[in-house]
């Protein structure tokens, strides 16, 4: 049996499947109930996100007869008691479509509303910050096209608008008005009505169309947003969620006087009941970031390229609608208003009952133009797949045709319902895998091939006794891991084309005591792989009536449970054995620690591309786990990968013999490889110091330095760090000399619009280049020296760095270290006064100023201007030579806030007891 290594409890007990998902800045949502709770795995017990559901007021969808609501067609939503509404689907985008360069997180409610939230990076609450509703959005555009109704003229539903009723002293039901003839009902009867999710409030409730909203309103923080069309403010208009409202014709038994109606169009139950299943979403997903040149997309040249994600939104319609949301156009943590655009691009006739799962993907291809890979599964058994080009997203201006194409349709012959899909595209072109799980617990694995339309099939297997509640893949394909509501887990190895099951690996590195939580679990929700796939999260809910009803069932609901993955075999090995004494580590047998090792030099593999987020903290957490156990084994994986990684010939595997090789092959690497060694550096070998610690050891540091008391083997590693941190710094100039001559030679500048790059502190940094003189390459020095012929040309002052002052006394700064700047302090009857430490920006060199900064979570440096691009995209063998002259308006900022030191996302500090995200 697979023992956790850390798990956490939740208030709140998941209710549908697929309830947890991780995103790209390493933070877990689960929906539990009422509330979205939101988790950092590298802190399970500390601060927590949380986004709480509200009851929203109905959408004013049409008028039916009193006598139509015990239809079979409305009958479900009259009798739905649902007291309060509940999350049903979660899904994050990727990580740079928030306003802070993180990730959006699409919530789907049990009353069909999907709403977007962003992290609360600058409002300092736990509570998340909703963005927009979508559905409300939805709603917009369905009454413009009076819900596809040719017999109902958009006119009437544009008077939705109006205030339905100026005031209620009597019963109104959601959903608009009826004729009914029959007399109004007594007050204690409509005190004994109820009120129920979407459909008939009964219930004897005074209110006014006045009134807003019960749930949070958003805040207009997308662009063209504003109040949406008819919403219901508190000057008058619509309200939000369906609405069926039986009216009467005459004053009854009853003297009151009746309430004033607006004229609603009166729709038979069918009509209302196609409207409700338009409005009522059942499951999120986002698709990858897709990024179009200015060439294919048609845009300005001054726009180098546009990236976009959509959002799929499955109705009980069958009706899937996408909304393309763009990234937004720069970053910042001052301010939460970047103008980001949403879109609805879209509808889409997917099946002809309720969507119940979606997936989506990028395909792998040759193809200039990004293909989506869409799979979307229903209620009545059917799976289809689907594709879609990236230019076609761009141009798609007819909503009712969503430009995706059927590949394949899959028709389960016993019409079981789908409950969840996992697709996962393969480094093959064309090539990719889906999984299907349903509410029998089968599972189905096809393997496609896009490019010819061949679709192979794997499977079923009757993997669980209930509903499949989770899919995920690791390991690009390899393993597949599956959960049900039997609360059972279970991993399977692709093998070809058939599913065996292996066993989750029992021995895990690091164990640490759970002994406090309680073991009862009746079943798993969901799963899901982490970043690195060294470890899988699943969210298990306990069995209330095991629990001690004083204390743990009041606030223990459900878990999230953390288990490692590495040991799992993903090749098959020849036989090899470990230069390492397998005694140094009880539990583990030899296999396993050649699968871990295999496994962990496939996940820095993966890293080594660019415009993969830079999110290592499952590889960080096992090298540490290791190494309180076994040193030597940690020493041995990180010599197996830095001599693939930077070292050319065959040295001995020992780290003395290493560790000087690679320091001479950085100028040859990719700067995404010296951001995993700087990583590696500081928080699996240096862990004990921490970040201040390690940076005023830099600044002078050499290997014979006295006053670093560490053994020789630190000693390395630290001159290492220090080599790979000064070629990172060397780029970051030269990059910025050749983009200052080559701005210098246009008239026209933009270093004041947003969204661009332009370099500052140019005399800071030719006065490092001036003190390590003796340690910089030759290259830099000449075009450091070109840098000041420019500016004398141009009668540019060189004494820049004497302007910096103060920013608490005003008084000088002069530059010292690229670290931090001292104040010379104010200078009264001769004496110096008090001297401030300032701290400098880790890109230009520059004092930061006394505004919101960008922060480091590794490297804990401060960055007031963010870095070009280009010094990311850096590849293995570049050429060293900084005299290329990009033209101004491609010199854009990084797509992503980016450490230049360590590569991560960038955030902007928070107390100890708000929620961060810690990706390493």
């Amino acid at each position: 049996m697979a023992s956790r290594f850390q798990a956490v409890t939740l208030v709140d007990s998941p209710s549908y499947p697929n309830s947890i998902a991780w995103s790209d800045e390493n933070l877990i949502a689960v929906a539990s109930g009422h509330l979205v709770t939101i988790l950092n795995p590298a802190l399970p017990f500390g601060p927590r996100g949380l986004i709480s559901i509200n009851r929203s007021e109905p959408y004013p969808i049409g008028a039916v007869k009193r006598e139509d609501l015990a239809s079979g067609c409305l009958l479900p939503t009259t009798l739905n008691r649902d007291p309060r509404p509940s999350v049903r689907s979660v899904s994050w985008s990727n990580l740079g479509m928030a306003p802070n360069s993180g990730c959006f997180l699409a919530v789907c409610t049990t009353e069909g509303r999907v709403k977007l939230y962003r992290p609360p990076f600058r409002d300092f609450c736990a509570e998340w910050i909703e963005v927009l509703d979508l559905t409300d959005r939805l709603y917009d555009y369905l009454a413009s096209i009076s819900f596809e109704d040719p017999d109902i003229p958009p006119s009437e539903i544009s008077n939705f608008a109006q205030p339905l009723v100026k005031t209620f002293k009597e019963p109104v039901t959601n959903h608009g008005y009826v004729d009914d003839p029959t007399d109004s009902v007594s007050v204690e009867e409509q005190k004994r009505r109820k009120v129920n999710n979407f459909g008939v409030r009964n219930a004897g409730l005074e209110t006014s169309c006045d009134q807003t909203s019960r749930g949070p309103s958003p805040s207009p923080e997308l662009e063209g947003q504003g109040p949406p069309k008819g919403r219901c403010t508190k000057s008058g208009g619509r309200k939000s969620s369906h609405q069926i409202v039986p009216a009467t014709r005459g004053r009854g038994r009853s003297a009151k006087k009746p309430p004033e109606v607006c004229s609603l169009p009166l729709i038979t139950a069918d009509q209302y009941a196609s409207r409700s299943a338009m409005l009522s979403s059942l499951v999120v997903a986002w698709s990858p970031l897709l990024k179009l040149s200015s060439r294919i997309c048609g845009a300005p040249e001054i726009n180098s390229s546009i990236c976009f994600s959509l959002l799929a939104v499955g109705s009980k319609s069958g009706k899937i609608s996408f909304w393309r949301i763009n990234v937004p156009e720069y970053y910042s943590i001052e301010q939460s208003l970047a103008p980001t655009r949403v879109e609805l691009i879209g509808i889409l006739k997917a099946h002809s009952s309720w969507v119940t799962a979606i997936s989506c993907a990028l395909l792998a291809s040759d193809s200039s133009s990004p293909q989506v890979l869409l799979a979307t599964g229903s209620s009545d058994g059917s799976v289809r797949i689907w594709i879609g080009h990236g230019e076609e997203f761009l141009k798609s201006t007819e909503v009712n045709n969503a430009p995706f194409y059927p590949l394949k349709e899959i028709i389960n012959i016993y019409a079981v319902p789908v409950s969840v899909l996992a697709l996962m595209p393969t480094q093959s072109l064309h090539k990719m895998l889906l999984a299907v799980g349903r509410t029998s617990g089968a599972i189905e694995v096809w393997i496609g091939d896009t490019s010819v339309k061949t679709f192979n099939k794997a499977g079923p297997y009757d993997a669980h006794d209930q509903v499949v509640t989770g899919l995920a893949w690791a390991f690009d394909g390899c393993f597949l891991y599956s959960c049900s509501q039997d609360n059972f887990v279970r991993s399977w190895s692709l093998r070809g084309s058939s599913l065996s099951e292996m066993p989750i690996p029992s021995s895990s590195p690091g164990l640490r005591s759970v002994s406090d939580m309680p073991d009862v679990f009746i079943s798993c929700l969901g799963l899901v792989v982490s970043p690195s796939n060294l470890a899988v999260a699943m969210v298990r809910s306990f069995d209330v009536n095991q629990l001690d009803h004083m204390y743990e069932a009041r606030l223990q609901k459900a878990a999230v449970e953390f288990f490692w993955i590495g040991g799992h075999q993903k090749d098959i090995l020849s036989n090899t054995s470990l230069e390492f004494d397998i005694e140094a580590l009880p539990g583990f047998t030899e296999k396993e620690l050649v699968y871990w090792e295999s496994n962990i030099l496939w996940s820095l593999k993966q890293y080594e591309h660019w415009d993969k987020p830079l999110v290592i903290w499952d590889i960080v957490a096992a090298l540490l786990a290791f190494k309180w156990s076994a040193p030597d084994y940690v020493d041995h994986v990180l010599v197996k990968w830095l001599s693939s990684s930077f070292v050319d010939v065959h040295v001995e595997r020992s780290i003395g013999k290493v560790l000087p090789h690679v320091c001479k092959s950085f100028c040859k690497a990719a700067s995404r490889q010296l951001h995993l060694l700087n990583i590696i550096c500081r928080q699996v070998i240096l862990p004990e110091l921490n970040a201040d610690e390690i940076n005023s050891n830099l600044l002078n540091f050499t290997v014979d330095n006295p006053n670093f008391a560490q053994d020789k083997q630190h000693k390395l590693w630290m001159d290492l760090l220090s080599r790979s941190e000064k070629e990172l710094r060397e780029r970051l100039v030269g990059i910025s000399f050749s983009a200052y001559r080559s701005f210098a030679s246009n008239s026209a500048t933009t270093s004041s619009e947003p969204g661009y790059w332009y370099p500052f502190g140019m005399a800071q940094m030719e006065q490092w280049v001036a003190n390590n003189n003796h340690q910089v390459h030759d290259q830099l020095k000449v075009v450091a020296t070109e840098i000041k012929t420019c500016k004398r040309s141009r009668c540019i002052e060189l004494a820049e760095e004497d302007k910096e002052q103060c920013s608490y006394c005003s008084a000088p700064v002069p530059f010292e270290s690229p670290e931090f700047g001292v104040c010379r302090g104010m200078e009264s009857n001769g004496s110096s006064g008090q001297k401030h430490k300032l701290a400098r920006c880790a890109v230009t060199m520059q004092v930061c100023p006394i505004t919101p900064l960008w922060l480091c979570k590794c490297c804990q440096r401060w960055i007031s201007k963010l870095a070009p691009e280009s010094l990311f995209k850096m590849p293995q063998q570049y050429c060293l030579d900084y005299k290329f002259s990009p033209e101004p308006s491609s010199i854009k900022v990084a797509s992503k806030p980016q450490c230049p030191f360590c590569g991560i996302l960038l955030q902007r500090s928070q107390p100890e007891f708000l929620l961060s995200p810690l990706p390493v």
